[in-house]
Order: structure tokens, then C-alpha cells, then sequence
């Protein structure tokens, strides 16, 4: 399973196995079970993670209770709270697991050693933020932009797979409508 790590970054650079081994030593697996924590609103977050396995939600719990999904995490994505794991500030977010997950973590201390160790790995880092700033562009777009329906129909019609592994709620909370509402605009398709 850490090889699906390795192709995930050998698709930006490439790795010696003495490279590969520097990385394996620095990282630590987690499982968790369905409806576990990685990390909690309001804490210190304490790693970064790859997902061998599993699908997370990243929300953030306003103060009447609501949940609002920003993000999915599935296999073979990358997680944290950017701001909290750099900058040692509290998150913003909770991510928690939607099904039995399998991770690889490493904390900012092993990271920062790592980028020392290997430091192409920096620009591996630099084209994952990248990519994760493109991400999250495309999503405030669409919000700003797209209707309810037109951002269901772009979300199935991108990830049929992964949408079927997402209950309705979750999918409804991360398109900024209510449970009712997507439930229309799917009898509507």
C-alpha cells in the first residue's frame, strides 16, 4: 500500500530508493474507523497526511451547529489545515473519516528534517500547493458562478465513483444546499 505514496509522488519527481527509504522512515500509518477524527476544529494540527484508503470530509462546524463541507479527501489525496500544521495556529477545519481509513502521516518536524534529507521533495511540496490553490480557485468559482444543480451534475459527472462512496447529506452540506433541495434537483436529472 505505500507504494501507492510513492507513485503519487513519482508522478511529479523522481525517487532513488535510498530517497524512498529517507521518506518511509519519516512517516507513521493510522487507521482509523468510520467517524474518527484526524483532527479536531479548533485544535493544533499535528500532521499532515496521505490517504492510503478511506474518504474524509473537511468542515468547518459554524457556531449554530451547521456543517459546511469545503473538501473531500480520497485515496490517494493529500490532507491537512495548511495554516495550523506551518504556522502553529489553531484549525479552522474538523476532518473526520466517512469510512474505516488508512493514512500516512508525518508531523512538521520529520517533514522539515525530510526537505533537508531530500531536498527535491520541496519541489514536490511546491507543485502540490500549486495544485491544491488551483483546487480551490475552480471551487470558489463554481460557488460564485454555478447553480446548485449545475455544481451537482459537474461533481457526478467528474467523480461518478467517488460520489457514489458519499451519502447524500455530506454531498448536500458540501454544495451549500439543504438535504430537500438535492433531493429535487436529483429528481429533476
Amino acid at each position: 500500500m505505500y507504494e501507492l505514496l510513492r507513485n503519487n509522488i513519482e508522478k511529479k519527481i523522481p525517487l532513488t530508493n535510498e530517497e524512498w527509504e529517507l521518506i518511509l522512515e519519516n512517516v507513521k500509518q493510522v487507521k482509523l474507523k468510520k467517524n474518527d477524527y484526524l483532527q479536531n476544529q479548533d485544535s493544533n494540527s499535528k500532521y499532515e497526511a496521505f490517504v492510503l484508503k478511506g474518504v474524509f470530509k473537511i468542515y468547518q462546524m459554524n457556531e449554530s451547529g451547521a456543517e459546511s463541507i469545503l473538501f473531500f479527501a480520497f485515496d490517494n489525496d493529500w490532507i491537512s489545515d495548511v495554516e495550523s500544521f506551518y504556522h502553529d495556529k489553531l484549525t479552522r477545519y474538523n476532518i473526520k473519516a466517512l469510512e474505516d481509513c488508512e493514512i500516512l502521516v508525518i508531523n512538521k518536524n520529520d517533514k522539515t528534517k525530510l526537505f533537508k534529507e531530500v531536498p527535491k521533495l520541496l519541489k514536490f511540496h511546491t507543485l502540490l500547493i500549486e495544485k491544491t490553490n488551483i483546487v480551490m480557485q475552480d471551487r470558489l468559482l463554481d460557488i460564485l458562478n454555478k447553480t446548485s444543480k449545475q455544481r451537482y451534475i459537474d461533481f457526478i459527472n467528474k467523480y461518478p465513483v467517488k460520489a457514489q462512496r458519499i451519502n447524500d447529506r455530506n454531498l448536500s452540506s458540501y454544495l451549500g444546499v439543504s438535504h430537500e433541495f438535492l433531493c429535487k434537483i436529483k429528481k429533476t436529472i
